[in-house]
């Protein structure tokens, strides 16, 4: 089976009330069981804000080092699933499940020879 990488983009600003966090995780939680069951969860993750990142290039033969994330943008990625899959259909649908529960876009990749 094939891997899908399985990317939450969520706009930058304040954490959402807690109430609203314990229902998305909660629900987040039960469709990780679902996914396990399914024999179809690899691994899953949520990040820290991007303030959080540090970004390391290579220039010159020196490695350079900056802290925020790579790019100024209006949203960040905050987390991720890598799910098994036997096609991109199956990998979507399950994108669309986390889309529902999180109301965020949901970007799917496949990873390169990981079958």
């Amino acid at each position: 089976m094939k891997q899908y990488l399985l990317s939450v983009y969520q706009p930058d600003g304040p954490t959402p009330p807690a109430d609203v966090l314990a229902r998305i995780s909660g629900e987040l939680e039960a469709l990780n069981a679902e996914l396990r069951a399914a024999g179809a969860w690899v691994f899953a993750g949520g990040l820290h804000a991007a303030a959080s990142a540090t970004v390391v290039r290579a220039k010159d033969g020196d490695v350079l080092m900056t802290d925020g994330p790579f790019t100024e943008g209006k949203e960040h990625l905050g987390g991720f699933t890598v799910v098994r899959a036997p096609d991109l259909d199956v990998a979507l649908g399950w994108a669309g499940r986390i889309a529902a529960i999180t109301t965020l876009p949901v970007e799917v990749r496949p990873f390169q020879g990981a079958e």
